[in-house]
């Protein structure tokens, strides 16, 4: 009884039983006040140890009996003083590293989510998300020689499907190939402008769709991600329209 309410103060489970148990028993001994706490001795002891020093309990000498009684409950007032003044110092001590922890939250600002997949059944995931993501426009980078390698060209791959969902967005696509310019320029909504691979020598494919990106890399170890982050989509975006008006003028 009255064992939460007193540990709510910020006494300890052990300290509460000791406090109760020395408040029903006046002034006694150890032993009697373990008895009646049901701990060990030497638990008690500790126990009234940290009492005496809230000031909820005190000792004294009775013939060669050294004997501990409870202060009055009033005392357990001063608990609630002390915890208000360490709330009044955690406060003041927040508010003053207030400010610093806002300018590092700050410069975080979004943070990106990014997924990693492997081999070709990570890299259909990928194409997977792209057919199935909702947005206006794609903007794409492509190692054509590379990509076919590891997707050949057939009438139900992605392409297939990507071409159906062309007719309803906008796509431009920056792609290369040392059989040159294999692609229409146009189809549909589809813009294809043709890098040679001698001179501009890129191994990865770059998607940027909505507010994520997709890269792929085809050499070495088949590795993509994707990072869904407004802001990285917008700059690479930036980025490929440079790209692309480039390419447009050479």
């Amino acid at each position: 009884m009255f064992e939460n309410e007193l540990q709510q103060l910020g006494l300890s489970e052990k300290e509460a039983k000791v406090y109760l148990a020395s408040l029903e028993l006046g002034s006694t001994s150890v032993l009697e006040i373990s008895k009646k706490a049901g701990l060990k001795r030497p638990t008690t002891y500790y126990a009234i140890e940290e009492l005496i020093k809230k000031g909820l309990m005190s000792s004294f000498e009775k013939g060669k009996k050294r004997c501990f009684s409870a202060e009055s409950p009033e005392r357990l007032l001063s608990l609630i003083i002390v915890r208000r003044r360490k709330v009044a110092v955690l406060e003041e001590d927040l508010q003053r590293v207030l400010p610093e922890l806002n300018n590092i939250f700050n410069l975080a600002g979004e943070r990106p989510k990014v997924r990693f997949f492997e081999g070709r059944e990570g890299i259909k995931t990928i194409q997977e998300d792209i057919l199935k993501s909702k947005f206006n426009s794609i903007e794409e980078i492509v190692p054509l020689d590379e990509s076919y390698k590891i997707f050949p060209p057939s009438s139900k791959d992605h392409r297939h499907e990507m071409r159906k969902k062309a007719k309803k967005i906008s796509v431009k696509m920056i792609y290369s190939s040392k059989k040159g310019e294999i692609l229409p320029g146009e189809e549909d909504s589809i813009e294809r402008r043709f890098v040679p691979p001698g001179k501009f020598p890129f191994s990865a494919e770059i998607n940027v769709y909505g507010n994520k990106t997709a890269i792929v890399t085809y050499k070495g170890k088949l590795i993509g991600i994707i990072v869904e982050s407004e802001e990285i989509a917008n700059t690479l975006r930036v980025i490929f329209n440079l790209a692309w008006k480039a390419v447009k003028i050479s």
